[in-house]
């Protein structure tokens, strides 16, 4: 069944085109500081706070963090967890996600398991993903085991989309890292959306609105940035990159 979260970014991407996501990971900012992130972030038309990092973090932390989200904002706070450290009550939804090509069993289904009676008591919204790690694959992909896809095998992050399809996963992320010199490749984008009508979600060294732009015309449902609002801590950086996603209107 489609939650209410889920539902609003769909009709987003269908009004919008391409929309932006931001990330907050926890582990980089106080309460205050993730607040004034979501509140220019929001000014700026981002559709959803993302929350989560790829190593671990103190769950109290994480809970004060996702609460002065969620008190800063109108739109969606989502948890990105990595792991079930990751699951806070004080978020509107969350990404039900397996790491498809983790080498460890853990990251496809354990964690899942364990997390799912917690989501079901703080009757947070699951959003079912497939999680893909490409390139570099930076922390996550040390973390969570994983086998990177090589940048020049778009074929390969294609069969494991279709694959998140079949499953009857709702959505698709292809994940370069964050931080990483080099974002998912536009061929690797196209290559996917080929193959599948599931929302794709790509993130991971995005930092330019040009970057953005290729991206968005490749295929990309949603945009995701983190990194760059850190690094740059202002509120033009969020609106380059926002406004280069309405640059290139999807037709549907």
């Amino acid at each position: 069944m489609i939650g209410l979260v889920e539902k609003y970014l769909l009709e987003k991407i269908e009004n919008e085109g391409t929309i932006h996501m931001t990330l907050v990971d926890p582990e980089k900012v106080t309460p205050s500081s993730a607040s004034r992130i979501a509140k220019e972030a929001e000014a700026c038309d981002t559709a959803a706070i993302m929350v989560g990092g790829s190593t671990s973090f103190s769950t109290s932390h994480l809970d004060k963090v996702a609460k002065a989200l969620k008190e800063s904002v109108k739109i969606p706070v989502i948890l990105f967890p990595n792991n079930i450290t990751g699951i806070s009550r004080y978020a509107d939804a969350i990404w039900f996600m397996s790491l498809l090509n983790s080498a460890d069993p853990y990251f496809l289904m354990g964690a899942q398991v364990l997390g799912a009676p917690i989501i079901k008591k703080f009757a947070l919204e699951p959003i079912p993903l497939g999680y893909i790690i490409v390139g570099e694959g930076g922390a996550v992909s040390v973390v969570g085991k994983a086998v990177p896809i090589p940048y020049n095998k778009p074929e390969l992050a294609a069969a494991h989309a279709l694959a998140a399809e079949y499953f009857g996963m709702r959505f698709v992320y292809l994940e370069a890292g964050s931080g990483v010199g080099k974002p998912v490749p536009s061929d690797m984008a196209r290559a996917v959306k080929k193959v599948t009508d599931l929302p794709l979600i790509v993130g991971g060294g995005i930092r330019t609105g040009e970057q953005v732009k290729e991206i968005a015309k490749a295929g990309a449902d949603i945009v995701v940035t983190g990194t760059v609002l850190e690094e740059n801590k202002g509120r033009y950086n969020i609106r380059e990159l926002v406004d280069n996603m309405k640059v290139h209107k999807k037709t549907r």
